[in-house]
């Protein structure tokens, strides 16, 4: 039976490596739910009426340019002059959104590439990694299917795999998930957010079994909270805690989440329904490649907010209240992590 590593951070090497990390490099890590990034092109294979010229929402090209353009400054915004390393996006349509969004938008000169497989969700939309070859090579990708055995007809987004080599020389493995939502109430949708992510453990097991203390990073919108059954108990995903285990994983949302606050905002509560999520080796401050769990955000900048007039405070400025265009940006903020090499 393998034995667990476990390390403990002491008190003054911790402020020594945070003294050091404006000498190091970052790499930084954004994920994202753009809500409805559609193009304005029907797809006869999907459901996507709801997103054209002709359909209720009345959605034209100058609606997509402005989405596009929103997208990219919050991109840009997160990054500074680089942009992050890598770029978590759910509800991506097609690959004309990704490919607009990377080559003809204010990312164009930043160099991005995508990986995104069509998924056989019924509105059509997917999950994508946005990555930056100088500090992300794949070396392989995959779209993990998800069956439900009791609902074979039920349909959801696939997860992403990328597994690529860092600047380090190192192997990053990444997930990019969108888990399936809480349509119809959550307890009723819960099952299926629980059989996504035990298949989802299931690969990061054959991962812990394959290799010596892995990198991975999980990031996306999982439709559950740090607490809820799925994440904590079926994924096994533990706050950032004291005695960091190498071959664990840890949310470092869930520090943000117990306090209070979050990537969205539901009947007047905030709370992180967005997670960014690691393996202990990348908790270790002495591995070539790292963070710490205060390294984890929510990115809330003015302009991603608007006033919450029925529960007061604020909430996510979204594209659409209601019917109505309104030409914000999302109704999930972005979260990202600053890791340090």
């Amino acid at each position: 039976m393998k034995k667990s590593v476990v390390f403990v951070i002491p008190f003054l090497l911790l402020l020594n490596l945070q003294a050091q990390n404006s000498e190091k490099i970052c790499f930084k890590v954004l994920c994202y739910n753009v809500e409805n990034y559609f193009d304005c092109v029907d797809d006869s294979t999907t459901e996507d009426g709801e997103y054209l010229p002709t359909g209720m929402r009345a959605w034209n090209y100058e609606k997509y340019q402005r989405k596009q353009v929103n997208i990219s400054k919050v991109i840009a915004a997160v990054g500074g002059w680089e942009g992050p390393a890598l770029v978590g996006l759910c509800e991506i349509e097609s690959r004309k959104c990704l490919t607009d969004l990377t080559k003809y938008s204010g990312l164009k000169n930043l160099g991005y590439e995508f990986l995104q497989h069509e998924s056989p969700d019924a509105r059509g939309v997917d999950v994508a990694l946005l990555y930056q070859p100088q500090k992300f090579r794949p070396i392989h990708d995959e779209a993990i299917r998800i069956n439900f055995p009791t609902a074979p007809q039920t349909k959801t987004r696939d997860i992403l795999f990328a597994k690529g080599v860092l600047p380090t020389d190192d192997t990053l493995h990444v997930f990019v998930c969108h888990f399936p939502s809480r349509l119809g109430g959550e307890l009723e949708s819960e099952e299926r957010r629980i059989h996504v992510a035990s298949v989802l453990r299931s690969k990061i097991d054959s991962i812990f079994t394959a290799g010596s203390h892995p990198n991975i990073l999980i990031m996306g919108d999982f439709n559950d909270y740090p607490t809820n059954h799925s994440m904590l108990k079926i994924l096994n995903a533990q706050p950032p805690e004291k005695d960091i285990e190498m071959n664990k994983l840890y949310n470092l949302m869930f520090p943000i989440h117990v306090s209070g606050k979050g990537s969205h905002k539901h009947e007047g509560e905030w709370g992180a329904l967005d997670h960014i999520i690691v393996s202990g080796n990348l908790l270790n401050p002495l591995n070539k490649i790292f963070t710490l769990a205060e390294d984890a955000h929510v990115f809330e900048a003015d302009y991603l907010l608007e006033n919450d007039e029925v529960f007061l405070g604020k909430q996510p400025f979204r594209t659409y209240k209601g019917m109505k265009y309104q030409g914000g940006f999302a109704d999930h903020l972005p979260v990202y992590v600053d890791l340090w090499y």
